[in-house]
């Protein structure tokens, strides 16, 4: 018999639709999870144990009546600490953030839809400070360790929501992603996460970072991300630059898994082993996602080894994303600096002293990988690559111990072009390396592809690409 905690969301509704199991149920045996996982991982910041439960209590009653509010009635959830939950302090992983002296009385737009859904939130998932990396580690709230070795990184920088999902402390986590930050986690943790397109998610407060950043599903498995886009995907005033919402009352990502049939036969597909050869990718990972593509020739696919043919961006993203680094930390006084983790200060410093043309320049390499993933994407309906091109390492520091590189975007250069593009993005497990580590695929579409990107990630799992790959501890 399958653990509750095991359960996807979609299982769980099932089971409360028919009265198996009630949210109350579900709710404990997140909270026992959490309590079980905390201590070797540290994947939560803050905990909401009574609240949770007198939510769950609720929820198991309007079940009772056969009147749930929403989609999420009685799901556990957790938020990633950077996205404003009501009745909880928000801190992002900084010891600058005071919780004293504010009402924490709002809503981010996608928590705001959770609540409208009636999800039951467990608590607040760690992240590094001001989520400015692909690590999971902070001043303030220390190391999130990997569901399958807590001595190596989670990822990040929504390391902590990756790896509540994978642990079994709830099915969904909201996460947010502005250089790869659910996928670079999904990946180390075997979960699958999905950046969707700029927009496609209203945000509240607007990002210091800019359009680079992205809200996204933590979960389980496609279906379940689809479910969840379903839900934050509704309609917010407080962000001007949403995208139209998705059809009110309807199940558009849901129903698009099974669209046409369903499946990517006859999707038109690109596999780009190394994105032209400008990564160092790891040979058993690139034998894992070797096999990913032949899967999908197998499912029906028509599938190319081709290049997108684009020089790596990465110095225009770091314009970008130091600056709005520094733009975080700008109202800081002297002391309050000396507060922040080194790593951050030091790119905050390089960001400030970034002029006005340098981030226009910055601002017109985007604008010409964005007109080449356009073009590129007329000839295809999806790219293939690595999610990323190594395992999970020492958990504590930025780049691998040994590595040529100093900072964390000289190791996940699969990820970030896309945030630059605004293009959907997921990561899936595709497989363990020899030490029993999982490894991701990252599957890319165009610009308001999100539910092409769901079905085909949808197929994947349903022919068994991901079968096997949970934590030892799971």
């Amino acid at each position: 018999m399958t653990d509750i905690h095991d359960l996807t969301a979609v299982q769980l509704l099932e089971r409360y639709a028919s009265g198996e199991l009630s949210p109350v149920e579900a709710t404990r045996a997140a909270l026992q999870r959490i309590e079980q996982i905390q201590p070797e991982v540290n994947a939560f910041c803050r905990l909401n144990a009574e609240e949770a439960l007198r939510q769950a209590e609720e929820s198991a009653e309007r079940w009772r009546r056969g009147t749930p509010v929403g989609l999420l009635d009685g799901v556990p959830v957790s938020v990633k600490d950077i996205l404003l939950q009501r009745g909880a302090p928000t801190l992002r992983g900084s010891r600058t953030v005071r919780a004293e002296g504010r009402e924490w009385d709002e809503d981010a737009p996608s928590v705001a839809r959770l609540r409208e859904h009636g999800a039951v939130f467990v608590g607040k998932t760690t992240t590094p400070e001001f989520g400015w990396k692909g690590v999971t580690d902070s001043p303030v709230h220390g190391v999130t360790g990997n569901p399958y070795d807590p001595g190596l990184t989670a990822g990040g920088s929504s390391g902590g929501s990756a790896a509540a999902v994978a642990l079994g402390a709830g099915p969904l986590s909201l996460g947010t992603d502005g250089g790869g930050s659910v996928r670079i986690p999904a990946s180390f943790c075997g979960v699958f996460a999905l950046k969707p397109t700029y927009g496609r998610v209203p945000l509240y407060p607007a990002s210091a970072f800019g359009t680079l950043a992205h809200v996204g599903p933590m979960t389980r498995d496609a279906a379940d991300a689809a479910l969840l886009m379903d839900v934050i995907s509704g309609a917010d005033w407080r962000d001007w630059s949403q995208l139209a919402p998705v059809p009110e009352g309807g199940a558009g990502f849901r129903d698009a898994l099974t669209a046409g049939g369903g499946g990517v036969d006859g999707l038109r597909v690109a596999y780009s082993p190394a994105l032209g050869g400008t990564a160092a990718v790891d040979p058993e990972v690139a034998a894992a996602v070797r096999r990913t593509v032949d899967l999908l020739e197998r499912l029906g696919a028509v599938v190319e080894e081709i290049d997108p043919g684009f020089e790596d961006p990465v110095e225009a993203f770091h314009t970008l994303w130091f600056s709005g680094a520094a733009r975080v930390v700008q109202p800081l006084s002297q002391d309050q600096r000396e507060l922040l983790d080194p790593g951050l200060r030091e790119v905050c410093d390089q960001g400030a002293a970034y002029s006005a043309l340098d981030y226009l320049a910055a601002v017109d390499v985007r604008m010409a990988l964005g007109h080449a993933m356009g073009r590129f994407h007329s000839a295809y309906d999806l790219l293939v690559t690595p999610t990323m091109p190594i395992t999970a390492f020492e958990a504590g520091v930025e780049v691998p111990p040994g590595s040529e590189h100093t900072r964390w975007t000289g190791w996940t250069p699969f990820t970030y072009p896309f945030n630059l593009t605004q293009q959907p993005a997921a990561s899936m497990p595709c497989g363990l390396s020899s030490a029993g580590l999982p490894i991701g695929v990252q599957l890319v579409g165009a610009r308001h592809a999100d539910a092409l990107v769901l079905r085909a990630a949808h197929a994947l799992y349903g022919a068994g690409l991901a079968d096997g790959v949970r934590p030892p501890a799971a």
